[in-house]
């Protein structure tokens, strides 16, 4: 978790849980506490479907607990016993991520040794914490995944820019290059995270602007992430096979030269998508032919004189890939902008070939 919302609203919803415990006289608030920490999810789909997963499965280990409670006490070995029981029950729900709080529910209540006025106030407890997190996570800053993803893909692809321009030249220094490398992979890992939180919006929660623009719009933001993915791939076999690689001076310009281009259509395509370009409708079709022109000027090139071109190779098909997935976002920034007017593309069209590791 990075310093956010989430943090401001984990510490209201915990204040608010003390609150209203002690409000309603209800011993130890700190249960209700933990519970709030445990509950404040990343978005307002994953807070429902928690909420009603912590509300099943804490009654049910609140129940048992108090039946195994009323035969055995406060017994360590049966307590034990009982929590392992919840955790396989939890698991065959496939509710994992509601287990640990759900197994404080089961310590909590076997405290009551079977007495069930005591075993509800704990329940009640918990179910207040959850419920005050359900609550201030829609009520202050509610989670927008989508808007927060648009964002943050280009803050990224500014980064990764900048990498892929300087990589053939070689221009940046080798401890910032690996720094800021390892920098891009794991902001791509972040972004890949809200994008499933963004599609389970999408596609979970039914509402206004939930049809098919929705689902259109969702697959030109997958093939985004699929962008850039792919030249995360350039740079890494940049930096595997390149510079291992037999060159002249006449081959370095001309990686640099058309890697210059590709980022360059990378860029006008995602301002294309923010309707702050004009519409080059030809643009693509340019660059793919581009894109086929220097990958068969590799493999003749290969052909003449293929000492010393796999590993340059190995470098021209991750470019190549590369300027084929963001043409690929490119026509389906065109589709999108066309609209719901158009005949409507089978959707299994627009997402065959977007496939993310």
């Amino acid at each position: 978790m990075v310093f956010g919302a989430r943090v401001w609203k984990t510490g209201i919803a915990v204040a608010l849980a003390l609150y209203i415990s002690a409000w309603l006289n209800f011993t130890p608030p700190v249960i209700a506490a933990v519970a709030a920490i445990f509950a404040m999810q990343p978005s307002i789909y994953r807070s429902w479907r928690y909420f009603l997963e912590q509300l099943q499965t804490n009654i049910l280990g609140a129940a048992l607990a108090l039946l195994a409670g009323m035969f055995f006490s406060n017994n360590v070995i049966a307590i034990g016993i009982v929590c392992i029981i919840v955790i396989i029950i939890s698991l065959r729900m496939r509710m994992e991520e509601t287990i640990g709080l759900t197994l404080v529910t089961v310590v909590a209540v076997m405290e009551a040794s079977g007495e069930w006025e005591f075993a509800l106030n704990r329940l009640l407890l918990s179910l207040i914490g959850i419920g005050c997190a359900f609550v201030v996570n829609i009520l202050f800053f509610p989670p927008k995944p989508k808007e927060q993803f648009a964002a943050q893909i280009q803050t990224i692809f500014s980064k990764m820019s900048l990498l892929l321009r300087t990589v053939i030249s070689n221009e940046m220094k080798e401890t910032v290059f690996r720094e800021e490398k390892e920098n891009l992979r794991s902001s791509l890992k972040s972004l890949s995270e809200k994008y499933r939180l963004m599609e389970e919006e999408i596609k979970r929660l039914k509402g206004k602007g939930n049809g098919f623009s929705r689902i259109r719009e969702l697959v030109v933001y997958k093939q985004k992430l699929l962008a850039m993915h792919k030249g995360l791939e350039v740079l890494e076999s940049v930096d595997e096979h390149y510079f291992q690689a037999a060159r002249t001076e006449a081959i370095d310009d001309y990686f640099d030269q058309h890697m210059e281009k590709l980022i360059k259509f990378h860029e006008h395509v995602l301002l294309k998508f923010d309707d702050k370009l004009k519409d080059i409708s030809s643009e693509g079709m340019e660059m793919e032919a581009e894109n086929d022109r220097f990958m068969t000027d590799l493999i003749d090139r290969y052909t003449k004189h293929p000492q010393g071109m796999l590993r340059l190779s190995v470098v021209a098909a991750a470019m190549y890939d590369y300027g084929h997935q963001v043409a690929r976002l490119d026509k389906l920034v065109e589709y999108d902008h066309r609209g719901e007017n158009e005949e409507r593309e089978p959707l299994e069209l627009l997402l065959k070939g977007i496939r993310l590791k």
